[in-house]
This record gives C-alpha cells, structure tokens and sequence, in this order.
C-alpha cells in the first residue's frame, strides 16, 4: 500500500515545482490555498497561500543548488551558504528550513526542505510530530521517488495516527469522531492555537474533505484487526479492554512511548517500557496519557521550529506572515460570534 495522491498534478503545481532542484525525493502541497476548508470559498481560497514540503536526500546540494536558481528566497541566512544552512535546517526545531512570503505564478507560497532521513525518522517514531502530523491530513502528492522506505513510512505514520485516536475514543465513535481526532493530533500541545491559529481549523479541514480522509485511512481500518469498522453507517467499535490497549500501546510510534513513561514512571524508577504500558493499559485515565505524550511532543516542536522561522524567514515577513495568521484567527473567532 502506498499513499495515494488525490488528485493529478495541475499546470500550477507542475510550473511551481520546475522552478526548483529536481533532487527531490517527496513532495507535497498541503493547507488551506490547496484543499478547501469549511468556510472559505474558492475564490478565497485561490488568494490563500499554498504550502509545500520537499524532502531531499542531500540537503548541502540541494539549497547549493537553490540558492543559485532562487536566491532571493532565502533570508540574510544565505550569506552563511548551504552548509551552514543546511546545519540549521538538520540541528535546530523539527529538521525543516522554511522559505516563506515567496510570490511565484500569480500565487504566494512557503515551502520547507527536510532531510529524506529525518522524515522517515518522524514519520516512524514521531520524533516531532511536524512533518509527520501534516501527512495525517490530506495532501497533494506531487513528487514520490522509489524509496522504499519512505512509502512504507508513510503507511506507517497513517497507521500509529488511527492507533494512537483509538486509544483516545471511547468503545463507540463516529468516523466523524475518528476523523477529528486524528485531524487534531498534530496540534495537540501546538502553542499557536492559541496565538495564531483559527480554534477551528481542525473541525474546518475535516468538514470540507472527508472523502479525502477515507481515501487515507478505508483500508487501514477494513484491514485492522482490533476495530469494527461500519462505513455505510459510519460507525466504529475498538477493543477497550486491558489487553487490547496494552496492544495498542505497544503498537506506537518510539518517541510517544518514551513520553508516556516518563509521565507515568517516577524518576529513579527504571522500570522497562513493556512494563509500564501494561500498567497504562488497565488506567482508566488511559487515554488521557497518550493525549499528554502527543502534546508534549507537538509543544516542544511548534516553539523551537517557530522561533528557527524568525532567523529562516527574517524579521519582516515573520512579522508579515503572523499577522496574516492572527488575522484567519480572528476571522474564525467573529464567525462563531453570534
């Protein structure tokens, strides 16, 4: 199984992607300027901008090679070149270097560069949740090389999102319900939902695509042995029993166990991890835990790669680019005002 791409590639994205290194081994357009939210109308959506992810298999050629072809999208980072860059991107926040506020075909775009590498390494174990929480929504596919790995990374990551949702419902849930959960996962914890986000986006993205959610995540839950799954009713039943969650819990990216024990074992305890999930498994509490992992994850990712997009993007459009956010903020916050 491979993630699907949910639609062919148009003009737009084909004429965005030709103007930068062809060294690429995924990438994909997400957000609001590519699939629609509850709320906003296409032509609205035609102004907003459009999100991008590269990942590349050597960061050092790749920005040396950008920086030659689209200078002038980079901050005054670009006097400390590509190895230093490259640094920054690998050592600092969530592995990303962001390019931001760039106009390109009419349109205004940002896109990040991560290492082949640490995006098979979030998607897997989840180290920050940045990369890997944005490929549990929707996205538009638009480069996937032969790596191996990577694909089965990515089923993978779509796979602990359904896992670690599971663990947060009760025994019966809506797929309205599953879907929002696993919509919201990567914003759990995400200081910006509270400065600069619209409180309502994850609601907002699920409403508008959930035949795109289906697409996702239909065969990994007809093929789930620890949940029954009803898609013409669109009802689910998961096993809540000790047992069954102390399954689950064994089934989770490496990372989010490792904060779940350190939540729940005292210091100086060391007892192994097996152990202490089984103790997790049989507490009420249960899930509770799991979402306090994923929130301690998520917060230590959104504050360090916000503060590294000050440097990568400069002063003057992170100023810029906040205020568009509090902006779409406060655009959702009079919207719900009656």
């Amino acid at each position: 199984m491979t993630l699907p791409a949910l639609q062919n590639t148009s003009v737009l994205y084909r004429r965005i992607l030709s103007q930068f290194p062809q060294d690429i081994s995924l990438a994909f357009a997400y957000g609001s300027g590519v699939f629609k939210q509850n709320g906003t109308s296409q032509g609205q959506m035609g102004k907003n901008m459009l999100d991008f992810v590269f990942a590349v298999d050597d960061p050092v050629t790749w920005h040396t090679m950008n920086l030659m072809q689209n200078r002038k999208h980079y901050s005054v980072l670009k006097f400390l070149g590509p190895r230093k860059i490259s640094r920054i991107q690998e050592e600092h926040g969530a592995g990303v270097y962001y390019n931001t506020l760039i106009p390109v075909d009419g349109r205004i775009m940002k896109y990040g560069v991560i290492s082949t590498d640490s995006l098979i390494d979030d998607l897997l174990h989840w180290k920050t949740m940045y990369i890997a929480g944005r490929l549990h929504k929707p996205v538009k596919i638009l480069v996937q090389g032969e790596n191996r790995k990577m694909r089965a990374a990515l089923v993978g990551n779509l796979k602990s999102a359904v896992t670690a949702s599971f663990l947060m419902l009760p025994e019966s849930f809506s797929e309205e319900d599953l879907l929002l959960q696993i919509a919201g996962l990567s914003y759990a914890g995400d200081f910006r939902m509270v400065i600069g986000e619209d409180r309502s986006k994850v609601a907002n993205i699920v409403k508008e695509n959930v035949q795109h959610f289906r697409i996702l995540y239909n065969n990994i839950l007809q093929e789930c042995p620890q949940v029954v799954y009803k898609p013409q009713q669109g009802k689910l039943e998961v096993d809540k029993s000790p047992e069954g969650q102390f399954v689950q819990l064994m089934a989770l990216p490496r990372t989010l166990q490792q904060r779940i024990t350190r939540l729940v074992d005292p210091p100086g305890k060391n007892r192994d991890v097996e152990e202490i999930l089984l103790q997790v498994a049989q507490d009420p509490d249960c899930g509770s835990v799991v979402q306090q992992g994923i929130s301690s994850i998520v917060k230590s990712s959104s504050i360090t790669q916000t503060a590294k997009g000050i440097a990568t993007a400069g002063l003057l459009k992170s100023l810029s680019y906040s205020t568009k956010k509090l902006q779409k903020m406060w655009k959702g916050w009079r919207m719900k005002t009656p």
